[in-house]
């Protein structure tokens, strides 16, 4: 599993895993700090995209090393996570995917916010079992309900920065 930052082209993959239209997760690219957990493709082959002459495999149809287009994706997408910093917090606005993927994720604004000396904050809804079982996982500390959204109520979860205070 790798861990890239986010790019428009992203935003039909992001708007599978998140249930969301692909406008508005084209905008929360543009808008938050997104990162993605892909998968390499697995072409059958057995070689990657060096062996191929491609130092900079691409899904864009954009011409490799060998002058040909890439017409399809060299990766899949396993889940993402997006967030922002308001006051002393960073908020984690999204995350999704498979479970191994949002553990991996949750650890890129935990990272962040450890090297600014913030905390993190992330709110899952009460029902997604597997979202808060990666939370756990990856240090957060369950702080609460959270607030109620589209009739959904939440789970508030932490991470406290070492800081001193």
């Amino acid at each position: 599993m790798e861990v890239r930052d986010a790019v428009e082209d992203d935003a039909a993959a992001l708007a599978e895993l998140a249930g969301a239209p692909e406008d508005v997760m084209r905008n929360l690219v543009h808008d938050r700090t997104v990162r993605v957990a892909t998968e390499p493709a697995d072409d059958g082959s057995g070689a990657d995209a060096a062996d191929a002459g491609d130092d900079f495999p691409r899904g864009d149809g954009a011409a490799g090393a060998d002058g040909e287009a890439d017409d399809g994706p060299d990766e899949t997408l396993l889940g993402f996570v997006s967030f922002d910093v308001r006051g002393s917090t960073v908020h984690v606005t999204q995350v999704g995917g498979s479970r191994s993927a949002c553990e991996r994720l949750l650890a890129e604004p935990a990272r962040f916010a450890d090297r600014e000396g913030l905390d993190v904050e992330l709110l899952v809804p009460d029902d997604e079992v597997e979202t808060r079982a990666a939370a756990e996982a990856a240090g957060f500390e369950e702080g609460g309900p959270g607030p109620t959204f589209d009739g959904r109520p939440t789970v508030r979860y932490r991470l406290e920065s070492p800081r001193v205070s």
